[in-house]
């Protein structure tokens, strides 16, 4: 039975990608959600970091910054390239660093970060866990932020649909569509958040490394593999198999690792 339309029930709201122009130089939201989201997700680091649980010293977490931005944007824009587009930036390697045209992975931001937490957990002698049980904490924040600027840009919309949430995104097409972006936003973004402070704060977990890492890989992919089930698929990519996407596909390995993680810090009883 086809599917009918009804109006779209809100308004997507028309932003400037462009906040300030100044000459050739383009001040962008998108650049600014990953500044800010870097920022904030910096001083929560700090003050995550305290006594009697403080695996880095201030000052190493003011130098991991600049770490965690280097391993967020390559990663992220590599992520991108390898997993959702290869044959384009294959045949365009100039674009690669287009940043300003969007096009970043998630999956290959987090692959980032981690190797870049890793060498400098190991270059100052930190305790790897528990620094990456920190981060996990934080993640949230940038996850919230990047998914805003992709709601700015009209980017990454979902499929069409005739609930009341719809909304017609520039290049949608005429039929409404789930903002998919806001839902990410509230799933990975506020959810994860409140969820890895409550078990932060109030649960053993963070006296156990690893486990919060594991709960935000799990946290991550299941969120993600609901909202795949509204977003609308990458056009070169489409569905890989059945209505598998490859947002869901790449969210497998992180559950599995989440898993193990979890399950092997929750039986392991030594701080």
């Amino acid at each position: 039975m086809p599917m009918t339309f009804m109006a779209a029930a809100l308004t997507y709201p028309q932003i400037d990608p462009i906040l300030v122009q100044l000459g050739p130089l383009a001040i962008r939201w998108y650049s600014l959600a990953y500044i800010f989201g870097l920022l904030l997700g910096w001083g929560y680091l700090r003050y995550l970091n305290r006594p009697p649980l403080s695996p880095a010293s201030t000052k190493q977490v003011d130098d991991f910054l600049f770490w965690a931005a280097i391993g967020t944007v390559l990663g992220g824009r590599l992520g991108y390239v390898l997993f959702y587009n290869p044959a384009y930036f294959i045949a365009n390697p100039a674009d690669i660093l287009a940043l300003w045209q969007g096009g970043m992975s998630f999956h290959g931001g987090l692959l980032g970060v981690t190797v870049a937490g890793y060498f400098f957990c190991r270059r100052h002698n930190i305790p790897i866990l528990r620094f990456g049980d920190h981060l996990a904490c934080v993640a949230p924040i940038g996850l919230l932020f990047g998914r805003i600027a992709n709601f700015i840009n009209a980017e990454l919309y979902g499929r069409v649909t005739d609930s009341p949430f719809g909304m017609i995104f520039p290049g949608g097409g005429p039929h409404p569509r789930h903002p998919s972006q806001l839902y990410e936003a509230a799933l990975e973004g506020i959810l994860l958040f409140a969820l890895l402070a409550t078990c932060y704060y109030y649960s053993p977990l963070r006296r156990r490394p690893g486990a919060l890492i594991g709960l935000f890989l799990i946290g991550y992919a299941a969120a993600r593999a609901i909202v795949e089930i509204f977003r609308e698929p990458d056009n070169h990519l489409g569905f890989l198999w059945g209505q598998i996407t490859m947002g869901q596909l790449l969210s497998l390995p992180m559950a599995l690792i989440g898993l193990y993680l979890l399950w092997r810090r929750t039986h392991n009883q030594r701080p």
